[in-house]
């Protein structure tokens, strides 16, 4: 049986806040859609972040679904998927792996991009967040260790292979709000 852990706990409030930082981020690499802008709001209200709040202002002034494209369609100045910045693998296992992550989880991608995407990484990020300080608000430590070393490992093995490039190349791109967006990934990663 498990013991419930007073809501207002600090780590629970923390975990859920990083949460909704994650969301913001994968939010802001997803294309622009019709309902997007007013989502990015709604999060940046509620992230605690200054600098991520500041992106989601400049995505509502700057994006659009051209430039999206045109920075990262082909030919454009940054790849959002890992499998590009990766010396040597085989993309068929690494896409396994990350379904594999996304299936143990029960993780399903509200955006439509490749499971590479940074988008879909980052908002991978978020749900661990959400599942750990679900597992911590009803005192089930084993689960919220779970959720806490595989947040760390996906980090670390993941997002931490696109973060400096992708960041590298948006820093160049002249779109405030991506480039923004990027170094707080990079700063997520420690890279």
């Amino acid at each position: 049986m498990s013991e419930q852990v007073a809501l207002d706990a600090s780590p629970f409030h923390d975990l859920l806040r990083e949460s909704a930082q994650w969301r913001l981020l994968g939010l802001l690499f997803e294309p622009p859609r019709e309902d997007w802008c007013a989502e990015l709001k709604s999060l940046a209200a509620e992230v605690g972040d200054e600098p991520l709040a500041a992106c989601a202002d400049k995505a509502e002034q700057e994006a659009g679904s051209g430039l999206y494209h045109s920075t990262f369609g082909p030919g454009g100045p940054a790849c959002p998927r890992e499998a590009s910045h990766r010396a040597t693998f085989v993309p068929g296992a690494l896409l396994a792996e990350l379904e594999a992550y996304y299936q143990g989880f029960g993780y399903q991608p509200a955006c439509l991009e490749a499971p590479d995407h940074v988008a879909v990484e980052a908002g991978f990020m978020a749900f661990l967040r959400l599942k750990q300080a679900y597992a911590f608000a009803n005192g089930l430590s084993d689960q919220a260790e779970m959720a806490a070393a595989a947040a760390h490992r996906f980090l670390t093995d993941h997002l931490a292979v696109i973060a400096e490039p992708l960041a590298r190349s948006l820093q160049q791109s002249g779109i405030a709000y991506l480039a923004g967006a990027a170094d707080a990934l990079r700063s997520r990663t420690g890279k």
